[in-house]
């Protein structure tokens, strides 16, 4: 990949990007709330979400998508620095897949 490509790619996803305060915003906004009650409401919203996965369960927004707790099988890797093989062990890691409605507002 080019020195253009990376260029290119960089200002395809500029704008496109909204951070959690940018959020917050858009949030207070279109609901017609204060900035500090957005942000107590999302944090409210990820940390519900966050609790429901820690105990293992998922979390479906009809028309969004689902958050879920995926397995990540034991498996062999490198030592960036040396090559030694290392054992990297299994984990449980968070998933999303989005819903029909959020996958055709992208396309």
């Amino acid at each position: 990949m080019g020195e253009d490509t990376v260029v290119a790619h960089t200002e395809e996803r500029k704008g496109t990007s909204v951070n959690k305060s940018e959020l917050i915003d858009q949030i207070a906004d279109e609901a017609d709330l204060s900035k500090a009650a957005a942000g107590r409401a999302l944090d409210a919203t990820i940390g519900a979400v966050s609790k429901a996965l820690k105990k293992g369960g998922t979390v479906t927004l009809v028309g969004f998508g689902t958050f879920y707790v995926g397995k990540r099988a034991a498996r062999t890797g490198r030592n960036p620095r040396t090559g030694a093989a290392i054992k990297i062990k299994s984990a449980k890691v968070p998933k999303f897949r989005a819903g029909k409605a959020l996958k055709d507002t992208v396309n």
